[in-house]
Protein backbone atom coordinates (compact mmCIF):
# COMPACT_ATOMS: atom_id res chain seq x y z
CA UNK A 1 0.00 0.00 0.00
CA UNK A 2 1.04 3.76 -1.19
CA UNK A 3 -0.05 6.16 1.38
CA UNK A 4 1.29 9.82 0.46
CA UNK A 5 0.95 12.85 2.49
CA UNK A 6 -0.79 15.98 1.45
CA UNK A 7 2.11 18.89 2.34
CA UNK A 8 1.29 21.94 4.24
CA UNK A 9 1.75 23.88 1.38
CA UNK A 10 -0.50 21.94 -1.09
CA UNK A 11 -3.82 22.48 1.54
CA UNK A 12 -4.15 26.34 0.58
CA UNK A 13 -4.25 25.03 -3.55
CA UNK A 14 -6.59 21.93 -2.32
CA UNK A 15 -9.28 24.08 -0.72
CA UNK A 16 -9.58 26.90 -2.59
CA UNK A 17 -9.27 26.20 -6.49
CA UNK A 18 -12.55 24.34 -6.18
CA UNK A 19 -14.13 27.55 -4.30
CA UNK A 20 -12.96 30.16 -7.10
CA UNK A 21 -14.18 28.00 -10.20
CA UNK A 22 -17.60 27.25 -8.70
CA UNK A 23 -17.30 30.92 -7.98
CA UNK A 24 -16.20 31.86 -11.46
CA UNK A 25 -19.23 29.08 -12.41
CA UNK A 26 -21.68 30.40 -10.42
CA UNK A 27 -21.34 34.18 -11.81
CA UNK A 28 -23.22 32.85 -15.04
CA UNK A 29 -25.53 30.46 -12.97
CA UNK A 30 -27.48 31.73 -10.46
CA UNK A 31 -27.95 28.77 -8.71
CA UNK A 32 -23.88 28.71 -7.16
CA UNK A 33 -23.13 31.90 -4.86
CA UNK A 34 -20.75 33.42 -7.72
CA UNK A 35 -18.55 36.07 -6.68
CA UNK A 36 -18.55 35.08 -2.83
CA UNK A 37 -17.12 31.75 -3.55
CA UNK A 38 -14.18 33.61 -5.31
CA UNK A 39 -13.45 35.54 -2.48
CA UNK A 40 -14.17 32.78 -0.04
CA UNK A 41 -11.62 30.98 -1.80
CA UNK A 42 -9.39 33.54 -1.76
CA UNK A 43 -9.54 34.09 1.75
CA UNK A 44 -9.33 30.15 2.52
CA UNK A 45 -5.61 30.30 1.01
CA UNK A 46 -4.80 33.69 3.10
CA UNK A 47 -5.79 31.70 6.36
CA UNK A 48 -4.28 28.10 5.71
CA UNK A 49 -1.04 29.23 3.44
CA UNK A 50 1.93 28.64 5.65
CA UNK A 51 4.18 30.64 3.45
CA UNK A 52 1.90 34.02 3.81
CA UNK A 53 1.69 35.23 0.46
CA UNK A 54 -1.36 36.83 0.64
CA UNK A 55 -1.95 40.22 2.81
CA UNK A 56 -4.66 41.70 4.41
CA UNK A 57 -4.85 44.99 2.15
CA UNK A 58 -5.37 42.01 -0.74
CA UNK A 59 -8.34 40.20 1.30
CA UNK A 60 -10.28 43.42 2.08
CA UNK A 61 -9.74 45.29 -1.78
CA UNK A 62 -10.95 41.44 -3.06
CA UNK A 63 -14.02 41.65 -0.48
CA UNK A 64 -14.94 45.51 -1.83
CA UNK A 65 -14.58 44.28 -5.35
CA UNK A 66 -16.91 40.94 -4.72
CA UNK A 67 -19.18 44.16 -2.51
CA UNK A 68 -19.43 46.21 -5.82
CA UNK A 69 -21.50 42.65 -7.58
CA UNK A 70 -23.76 42.36 -5.60
CA UNK A 71 -24.65 46.50 -5.82
CA UNK A 72 -23.89 46.34 -9.43
CA UNK A 73 -26.66 43.61 -9.64
CA UNK A 74 -29.26 45.90 -8.63
CA UNK A 75 -28.09 49.29 -10.12
CA UNK A 76 -27.53 47.52 -13.78
CA UNK A 77 -30.95 45.23 -13.15
CA UNK A 78 -32.57 49.16 -12.38
CA UNK A 79 -30.81 50.64 -15.21
CA UNK A 80 -31.84 48.43 -17.97
CA UNK A 81 -35.42 48.83 -16.89
CA UNK A 82 -34.82 52.44 -17.35
CA UNK A 83 -33.01 52.25 -20.92
CA UNK A 84 -36.02 50.50 -22.02
CA UNK A 85 -38.49 53.32 -20.85
CA UNK A 86 -40.07 51.98 -17.60
CA UNK A 87 -41.08 53.41 -15.39
CA UNK A 88 -39.95 54.01 -11.26
CA UNK A 89 -42.45 51.49 -10.22
CA UNK A 90 -41.07 49.42 -12.86
CA UNK A 91 -37.59 49.55 -11.25
CA UNK A 92 -38.67 49.26 -7.54
CA UNK A 93 -40.26 46.24 -8.82
CA UNK A 94 -37.67 44.54 -10.83
CA UNK A 95 -35.21 45.09 -7.64
CA UNK A 96 -38.42 43.32 -5.46
CA UNK A 97 -38.59 40.73 -7.95
CA UNK A 98 -35.10 39.80 -7.60
CA UNK A 99 -36.72 38.06 -3.96
CA UNK A 100 -37.89 35.91 -6.37
CA UNK A 101 -34.78 33.58 -5.93
CA UNK A 102 -36.39 32.46 -2.21
CA UNK A 103 -39.28 31.30 -3.40
CA UNK A 104 -38.62 29.77 -6.67
CA UNK A 105 -34.78 29.20 -6.53
CA UNK A 106 -31.96 30.14 -9.06
CA UNK A 107 -34.41 30.80 -11.80
CA UNK A 108 -36.47 33.56 -9.53
CA UNK A 109 -33.15 35.68 -10.14
CA UNK A 110 -33.50 35.92 -14.11
CA UNK A 111 -37.97 35.56 -14.10
CA UNK A 112 -38.26 37.26 -10.64
CA UNK A 113 -37.08 41.11 -11.78
CA UNK A 114 -38.58 40.09 -15.78
CA UNK A 115 -42.35 40.04 -13.96
CA UNK A 116 -41.75 42.44 -11.25
CA UNK A 117 -40.53 45.22 -14.07
CA UNK A 118 -43.66 44.21 -15.65
CA UNK A 119 -46.05 44.46 -13.01
CA UNK A 120 -44.59 47.81 -11.75
CA UNK A 121 -45.20 49.23 -14.97
CA UNK A 122 -48.78 47.68 -15.04
CA UNK A 123 -49.73 49.25 -11.62
CA UNK A 124 -47.95 52.74 -12.54
CA UNK A 125 -51.13 52.27 -15.47
CA UNK A 126 -48.22 51.68 -18.46
CA UNK A 127 -49.58 50.25 -21.17
CA UNK A 128 -48.86 45.94 -21.73
CA UNK A 129 -46.64 46.21 -24.14
CA UNK A 130 -44.25 49.56 -22.26
CA UNK A 131 -44.35 46.69 -19.06
CA UNK A 132 -43.45 43.64 -21.38
CA UNK A 133 -40.43 46.54 -22.88
CA UNK A 134 -39.39 47.02 -18.87
CA UNK A 135 -38.95 44.04 -18.30
CA UNK A 136 -37.26 43.07 -21.67
CA UNK A 137 -34.87 45.56 -19.75
CA UNK A 138 -34.61 43.96 -16.39
CA UNK A 139 -33.49 41.12 -18.34
CA UNK A 140 -30.55 43.40 -20.18
CA UNK A 141 -29.39 44.72 -16.97
CA UNK A 142 -29.20 41.21 -15.94
CA UNK A 143 -27.07 40.16 -18.69
CA UNK A 144 -24.80 43.46 -18.13
CA UNK A 145 -24.63 42.22 -14.32
CA UNK A 146 -23.32 39.13 -15.59
CA UNK A 147 -20.44 40.52 -17.52
CA UNK A 148 -19.56 42.81 -14.79
CA UNK A 149 -19.75 40.02 -12.65
CA UNK A 150 -17.13 37.85 -15.14
CA UNK A 151 -14.85 40.53 -16.00
CA UNK A 152 -14.49 41.28 -11.62
CA UNK A 153 -13.84 37.81 -11.08
CA UNK A 154 -11.31 37.82 -13.46
CA UNK A 155 -9.51 40.81 -11.94
CA UNK A 156 -9.55 39.37 -9.08
CA UNK A 157 -8.15 35.70 -10.29
CA UNK A 158 -5.42 37.61 -12.05
CA UNK A 159 -4.57 39.77 -9.51
CA UNK A 160 -4.43 36.22 -6.78
CA UNK A 161 -2.39 34.78 -9.42
CA UNK A 162 0.25 37.53 -9.86
CA UNK A 163 0.70 37.86 -6.28
CA UNK A 164 0.97 34.21 -6.03
CA UNK A 165 3.60 33.94 -8.96
CA UNK A 166 5.67 37.13 -7.79
CA UNK A 167 5.86 36.27 -4.19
Amino acid sequence: MITETISSESIPYIVSIPLILFGFAGSVFPALPGVILVWAGMFAFYLLDPMHRLDTFFIVVQAILTGTTYAADYFITIWGVKRFDGSKAAAYGAVLGSLMIFLIGPLGIIVGPLLGAVAGDLIAGQALKQAFRSGFGSFVGFLFAMIYRLLVCGIMVSWFAIKLAFS
